[in-house]
């Protein structure tokens, strides 16, 4: 498929002018909205592209909003926000080609419109009949789009499970989109791993994140379903000079490493997808693992200090290696005062002939478990070229110090597709 050619539920391609022109939620999409009121088909007033032009959902907004259209997906160098919503779904069995379609179409318009503040359409919360569901559940209102982004992920199962080839795309699937292998030390819930679509929504404020993964998951009806959602706080990593590296829930400074926005050759090297890569569909996307990794908290807060930062590599109050110097100096792992096998020597691309991610994990805390102590960790988000990456780097943090108060519970892989173009849709290419 060419840039200037956008394929549709049916097969048919149009102008960038012509989907345009069209832009609105689906039928399928008002549904959505609609379930619990019996009613659907309300009209949206598309008005060119995937019209901006309603009123804001907030007078004043905090910032300037993340554009949706792009080169590459929004939320992956992206300045780290403060809260993240994460969801994972499942096709519905009976779905075919043409709802994946629609959803992603659907998902696109809606989150074109989310992320500069506006609700999921024209009529919105408060503008339709009061005799109808209205299409935004409305809990945004008043709140400014607070740099939210929304990313679109395509799981292994997505191409085939089971039932096989669901949607005709199976010989599209990416050679390097497979089930993650298994690690030392998961302990995988299978109802928090995996799914056939992921959305990472990631916003300043949580109750906006909250709101379009709710919308999002309303719109959606009768063609995917939830199959589990994380919600996060408290970013621990960076992806800008001028954001400082956060800590985790360890006390520690995390991502002090990590590759930054303005890295374009890094970026180029280690996440984006190249043509050659095998999927041409894929080129300027990446591949995201999800990783919820339990934190034995109570544990930890009984480790002596300098065990702490034997343990990590670091030392906990400035970041610096113990190896000597300041956050941003490069650890010398020829020193004794760095542990063989601490994370910070273990993680390093030096140690790994080379290989670095983009990590945008953030903390979590869902309450008590059963034992009565913190249910609470790292929700871990990276972005590489190839999963290869990741594996590489998971394989050699099995002799990490930090594994015995660390436990991986949740697991998945996706594969983002690059930004969708105005008047197209996020995975466009897949279906050319």
């Amino acid at each position: 498929m060419t840039d200037d050619i956008t394929p549709t539920a049916d097969g048919a391609e149009v102008s960038p002018d012509e989907a345009a022109g069209r832009a609105r939620l689906s039928r399928r999409g008002l549904l959505g909205l609609a379930i619990g009121g019996g009613v659907a088909g309300l009209a949206l007033g598309g008005v060119g592209g995937y019209a901006l032009g309603a009123a804001r959902v907030g007078e004043h907004d905090a910032g300037t909003p993340y554009a949706f259209f792009g080169a590459h997906q929004a939320g992956i160098t992206t300045p780290v926000q403060e809260h993240l919503h994460f969801a994972a779904f499942d096709m519905m069995p009976r779905s075919d080609r043409d709802d994946l379609i629609e959803l992603l179409q659907d998902w696109t318009y809606a989150s074109a419109r989310m992320t500069q503040g506006l609700e999921v359409s024209a009529t919105g919360a408060v503008g339709g009949p009061a005799e109808q569901p209205p299409d935004d559940t409305g809990e945004a209102l008043g709140l400014p789009a607070s740099h939210l982004t929304v990313t679109i992920g395509f799981g292994p199962t997505l191409f085939e499970n089971e039932d096989g080839d669901r949607y005709g795309i199976r010989d599209r699937r990416p050679p390097l989109l497979q089930k993650l292998p298994p690690f030392l030390g998961d302990d995988l819930d299978p109802a928090s791993s995996g799914g056939d679509l992921c959305i990472q929504v990631c916003a300043d404020d949580p109750q906006v994140a909250v709101h379009a993964i709710r919308n999002l998951s309303r719109i959606a009806f009768g063609r995917a379903k939830l199959r589990w959602s994380q919600l996060g706080f408290g970013k621990t990593s960076r992806t800008t000079a001028q954001q400082q590296t956060p800590r985790n829930l360890f006390g520690f400074k995390d991502g002090t490493a990590n590759i930054l926005a303005d890295d374009t050759a890094g970026l180029a090297t280690h996440v984006w997808v190249a043509s050659g890569d095998g999927a041409d569909w894929m080129a300027g996307g990446s591949y995201l693992v999800a990783r919820k990794i339990a934190m034995l908290i109570e544990t930890w807060d009984r480790v002596q200090l300098g065990e702490q930062e034997r343990i990590i590599g670091r030392d906990k109050g400035q970041g610096a290696p113990l190896s000597g110097g300041e956050e941003a100096t490069a650890p010398d792992f020829s020193s004794a005062a760095i542990d063989t096998a601490s994370h910070v020597r273990l993680a390093h691309a030096a140690q790994n002939d080379g290989v670095r991610i983009l990590r945008r994990g953030f903390n979590y805390v869902d309450g008590n478990n059963t034992l009565g102590r913190l249910d609470a960790g790292l929700f871990f988000l990276s972005y590489q070229r190839s999963p290869e990456q990741f594996i590489a780097l998971q394989r050699t943090l099995s002799t990490d110090l930090l594994n015995e108060y660390i436990r991986h519970v949740g697991s998945g892989l996706w594969a983002v597709p690059p930004g969708a173009a105005e008047g197209s849709y996020v995975g466009a290419p897949l279906f050319a």
